[in-house]
């Protein structure tokens, strides 16, 4: 593995991330990079195409069993979520945690997963402060914890009932957490007169980081391609559209097209409901596969289905919608503070352990609850592959030590690209 990093070392990064991004919105693209030079652990984020085009194509493991895959699995796609179905009175809608992001997903070996997350927490352990023994110790709790859960073969959900540590604490408190306070966060109150039959009603808080506003042209269409996907449905009424605006977010799709939107839900102004619709592109795996991948009627669709296919709860409203020529993934706007956002601050180095513990138990009920279908490997394939017993290359668990020391050595190449990147984009 380090022959192969040394071979790269006089790649031009900059000229392919550049190349990558070439397409996408330039003022949104500038912040993007900006992003990604405030680490390497936010470079990483930003660079999930580089990932892949370095990942070995003779590596043995490439052999490992193929199962529905995030692509872009690191610790920062991991989050709470609610799922069941949102516009009925009675059911209380669980939160689940689990992994939140599936742009990329594609059916592909599933140690590229491990292998990208690996890589993730290695860096991500750097920026919390701990050493690089520690980050060794955590790369080994999650994949024997990855093992050891899929050696099991029991699928579960992560939610409050059997979630410890920062997880617990996370959903625990999101289950008191009321829509009304999003809405308060995102939107703000005004009045319309006594001639409309609600006084008051929400409009989006827009300004000049998070939410945009949008000129009258792009609204309208927005607005026409929702009603035109909601027009058969029995609840139509729920997706009536109050407001829209160009949504920021993230770092490895800045550039896209992504919309905030609100909508009339269960009724105004108090019980509107916020959506996220964001643009869809191809994986940015696709050059690298070479199992067959189904034929999706478009990317926002793939990437639903995917979702489906590994979650054994997907979030609510989740929808694949087509207008202006592209496609886009429609669900409930998940709000900022259900994610895993790592502080340095705010962790110790048990309370990390635990945390990447269950995150390796996580993203083996992934891989197993998508066993079996549209081509994945099945249960007892992706078991005896846990234990050793697959093919030569799985004897004694050898892959293991393989994935280790390549998530090690690519974390290295990582920060040297890290270096290459800033001094290339320091006079942006």
């Amino acid at each position: 593995m380090n022959d192969r990093l040394v071979e790269k070392a006089n790649r031009n990064v900059w000229e392919s991330i550049r190349s990558f991004n070439a397409q996408r919105e330039p003022t949104l693209v500038a912040q993007k990079y900006a992003k990604m030079r405030q680490n390497a652990f936010a470079f990483y984020r930003g660079t999930c195409h580089l990932f892949y085009q370095d990942l070995p194509r003779e590596s043995s493991l490439n052999l490992a069993p193929s199962v529905w895959i995030c692509g872009d699995l690191h610790l920062e796609n991991f989050g709470a979520y609610k799922g069941d179905d949102v516009r009925s009175e009675q059911i209380r809608r669980q939160i689940y945690f689990g992994i939140n992001d599936f742009d990329e997903g594609v059916l592909a070996p599933c140690t590229w997963d491990i292998a990208r997350l690996l890589t993730s927490i290695l860096l991500a352990v750097e920026n919390l402060s701990f050493d690089r023994a520690d980050g060794d110790r955590l790369i080994q709790v999650c994949l024997d914890s990855y093992t050891d859960t899929l050696s099991a073969g029991k699928i579960e959900s992560i939610v409050e009932a059997n979630a410890r540590g920062i997880v617990g604490d996370l959903l625990k408190a999101l289950s008191h957490r009321k829509r009304s306070e999003l809405l308060t966060e995102r939107t703000k109150l005004i009045n319309v007169g006594v001639a409309s039959p609600v006084e008051n009603r929400r409009q989006l808080r827009f300004d000049d980081c998070k939410i945009l506003p949008l000129d009258r042209q792009q609204r309208i269409k927005i607005t026409n391609a929702i009603d035109d996907w909601a027009r058969n449905r029995a609840d139509k009424d729920f997706f009536e559209v109050l407001d829209i605006g160009f949504r920021v977010a993230g770092t490895g799709s800045l550039g896209l097209d992504r919309y905030l939107i609100l909508v009339e839900g269960k009724g105004s102004p108090d019980r509107n409901y916020l959506l996220d619709l964001k643009q869809q592109q191809p994986s940015a795996l696709m050059p690298y596969l070479t199992q067959p991948q189904p034929q999706w009627a478009n990317q926002a669709l793939r990437v639903m289905q995917i979702q489906k296919l590994v979650q054994p709860a997907p979030p609510a409203l989740l929808a694949a919608i087509e207008f202006d020529g592209g496609s886009y993934l429609l669900r409930e706007l998940q709000p900022t503070q259900d994610k895993l956002e790592l502080k340095s601050d705010r962790i110790s180095l048990p309370q990390l352990e635990k945390l990447i513990e269950t995150i390796g138990r996580i993203v083996a009920f992934a891989h197993l609850h998508s066993s079996g279908k549209m081509g994945a490997a099945i249960d007892r394939e992706a078991i005896l592959y846990s234990r050793g017993y697959a093919n030569e290359f799985g004897q004694n668990l050898d892959w293991h030590s393989e994935i280790l020391n390549y998530a090690s050595n690519y974390a290295r190449q990582v920060r040297v690209d890290f270096r290459d990147f800033c001094k290339a984009t320091k006079d942006l």
